[in-house]
């Protein structure tokens, strides 16, 4: 099997429990996510909210591996884009510290648009020119 294969599986693969997976990781991240903001707009020491960062960034990653275990092309879909510009939004945190809280709530704009998108640029991808909703 060739890498373009295993990476762009046609039709996509299914993850059993899939939306389970979504759901809960998704919870639990948007918790972990108002407990950072909050800690950040009300100056609570970075101590105090290393855990809650770490659990972001491990219900991140289980949000992003339930898409990519499907295809890889979403990363190339809408939904996918929004998330890599969050990530890129995020990535400038730590070099623009002062800063960090604007940067934060960009990151929920983003978010929150990402999300709620119509379908039509949700689902389209730049790698096939087209809305790969409904595709399996």
């Amino acid at each position: 099997m060739s890498l373009a294969r295993a990476l762009l599986p046609d039709p996509p693969r299914r993850l059993p429990y899939a939306r389970a997976w979504n759901v809960g990781a998704r919870t639990i991240h948007l918790a972990a996510i108002g407990v950072l903001m909050g800690g950040h707009v009300f100056g609570i020491a970075a101590a105090r909210l290393t855990p809650w960062l770490w659990l972001a960034i491990a219900t991140g990653a289980v949000l992003i591996a339930v898409e990519l275990y499907s295809t890889f092309d979403w990363l190339t879909q809408g939904a996918g884009l929004f998330v890599l510009a969050k990530l890129l939004v995020l990535l400038a945190v730590p070099l623009f510290w002062s800063w960090r809280v604007p940067l934060l709530f960009a990151v929920i704009a983003l978010a929150g648009v990402g999300s709620h998108m119509p379908g039509r640029f949700r689902h389209y991808s730049f790698l096939h020119g087209r809305n790969m909703k409904g595709r399996s």
